[in-house]
C-alpha cells in the first residue's frame, strides 16, 4: 500500500502536460516525447524574398536608365541638327534677300551699266561673306556631303554675280548687244544653278537623310535666289540691256522707240466676272472679294515699276489700293491682285476705277484708265 501511495503521491506534483519536460528530466522518467503536440511551422524564408526583390529593382532601375540616357541621346541628336539648320537658314534667307536686290537694281527705272557694276559687285561680297560663315559650321556628321553642297550653292552665286558685274562692266562700250545678253545668261546661268544645287542636293538630300536618321520636327531652308526669274536666258537680257542703253545714251530714262501701258482687263474674284465699262455690274460682296487687273506692254521696250491704282468710289472715303509691276516686255500682259478691300457700301450705285501710271516716253495715255459702274450686293 505504501508504495501505491507513493506513485499516487509522484502524480499528483507532476508538472502540467502543457510545459515541455527539460531534457534530462525526460531521459530519467525514460517517456518518449509526446505525440498530440502541433508540427513546428519552418521560418518564411525572408532573407530570399528580400534578395529576389532587391535584384528586380536593381534590374527595373537599369531598363530606366537606358531608355533615359537613350532618350537623352535621341533628344541631344535632334538638337545638334536642328542647331545646325538654324545656321543654314541664316545663310538661305540672306541668300535669297541678295537675290531680291538683284532684281531690284536691274529693274530700277532710268539705271545705267557703269552703275550696276559696283551694286553687283556689292552683293557678291555679301555672299562670299556667307561662304565664310558657312566654312566655320560644323554640320552633324551625317550632313558632311549635303553641307558641302550648301558652300557650292553660294560660291555659284559669288561666280554668278561677279561675273554678272565684269559684263556690265563693259556693257557700255559693247558694240554687239545680242552677244553681251549671251554672256550676262551665261553669267546667270551660275545662279540658276546654284537654286537647283541648293534645292536636290542639299535640301532634298538632307530631308532624306534627316528620315533615316528618324529626326522628326526638323526643317531644312529652301534658298531661291532667282525666285522664278528666267535670267539664264539670253532673251530675257535683251530687252534689259535695250533699256539701260537707252539710258546711257538717250540722256534720259527712256530707250528709243514706243513706249506704252494698256489697261487690258478687271475681273471680279472669286467669280471671274469680267467688268465693262458701258454696264453696270452687280457684284456679291463676299468677305473674299477681290480685282484681277491685266496690263499689257502696248509699246517697243521694257517697262519697269509700272503702277497700277485700285479706286472704289465711296462715300465719305473711298476705298484706294495700290500695285506696282516690277519689270513687263513689250507686248507682254501681267496682272495684279487687289483684295482685303474692306467693307463696300450695299446697294448703292457707284464705279470702280482703275488707273494705269504712264510710262516715261509714253506719249498717248487714253488707254491707261477706266471706270467701271458697278452695285454692291449680299446676294
Amino acid at each position: 500500500m505504501a508504495r501505491d501511495d507513493d506513485d499516487i503521491e509522484f502524480d499528483f506534483f507532476a508538472e502540467p502536460e502543457t510545459r515541455e519536460a527539460q531534457p534530462s528530466e525526460r531521459g530519467f522518467r525514460g517517456s518518449a516525447p509526446r505525440q498530440d503536440k502541433a508540427p513546428r511551422r519552418p521560418a518564411p524564408a525572408t532573407p530570399l524574398l528580400r534578395l529576389l526583390g532587391l535584384v528586380g529593382f536593381a534590374i527595373l532601375i537599369v531598363v530606366l536608365l537606358v531608355l533615359w540616357v537613350s532618350s537623352c541621346g535621341g533628344t541631344s541628336k535632334a538638337t545638334t541638327y536642328r542647331n545646325y539648320m538654324a545656321k543654314a537658314s541664316v545663310l538661305g534667307v540672306g541668300s535669297q534677300k541678295v537675290g531680291k536686290q538683284l532684281m531690284a537694281a536691274l529693274n530700277t527705272a532710268g539705271i545705267k551699266a557703269a552703275e550696276l557694276d559696283p551694286k553687283l559687285r556689292n552683293l557678291a561680297q555679301q555672299e562670299q561673306q556667307r561662304v565664310v560663315s558657312a566654312q566655320a559650321i560644323a554640320p552633324p556628321k551625317a550632313l558632311a556631303d549635303q553641307h558641302a553642297r550648301l558652300l557650292e550653292a553660294l560660291r555659284l552665286r559669288v561666280s554668278g554675280l561677279q561675273g554678272l558685274a565684269g559684263v556690265f562692266r563693259t556693257a557700255a562700250t559693247a558694240k554687239d548687244s545680242a552677244e553681251t545678253a549671251r554672256k550676262l545668261a551665261v553669267q546667270a546661268q551660275r545662279l540658276v544653278a546654284a537654286d537647283v544645287v541648293w534645292a536636290d542636293l542639299f535640301k532634298s538630300a538632307a530631308d532624306v537623310q534627316l528620315q533615316l536618321e528618324g529626326i522628326a520636327g526638323v526643317t531644312v531652308p529652301s534658298s531661291d535666289l532667282l525666285a522664278g526669274n528666267e535670267l539664264g536666258s539670253s532673251s530675257t537680257w535683251v530687252p534689259i540691256l535695250q533699256r539701260i542703253s537707252g539710258a546711257a545714251t538717250g540722256g534720259g530714262a527712256t530707250a528709243a522707240g514706243l513706249h506704252g501701258m494698256g489697261l487690258y482687263a478687271v475681273k471680279v474674284l472669286p467669280a471671274g466676272t469680267l467688268l465693262s465699262s458701258t454696264t453696270e455690274t452687280t457684284i456679291v460682296a463676299k468677305t473674299d472679294l477681290g480685282f484681277e487687273v491685266t496690263v499689257e506692254d502696248t509699246g517697243e521696250n521694257q517697262e519697269v515699276q509700272v503702277g497700277v491704282t485700285l479706286t472704289i468710289l465711296q462715300s465719305p472715303r473711298s476705298i484706294v489700293k495700290k500695285a506696282v509691276i516690277d519689270q513687263i516686255n513689250p507686248g507682254e500682259q501681267k496682272t495684279v491682285i487687289f483684295d482685303n478691300l474692306g467693307p463696300v457700301q450695299f446697294a448703292k450705285k457707284t464705279s470702280v476705277k482703275v488707273d494705269v501710271t504712264p510710262v516715261p516716253g509714253e506719249k498717248s495715255t487714253t488707254n491707261n484708265s477706266a471706270e467701271y459702274p458697278v452695285i454692291f450686293s449680299l446676294g
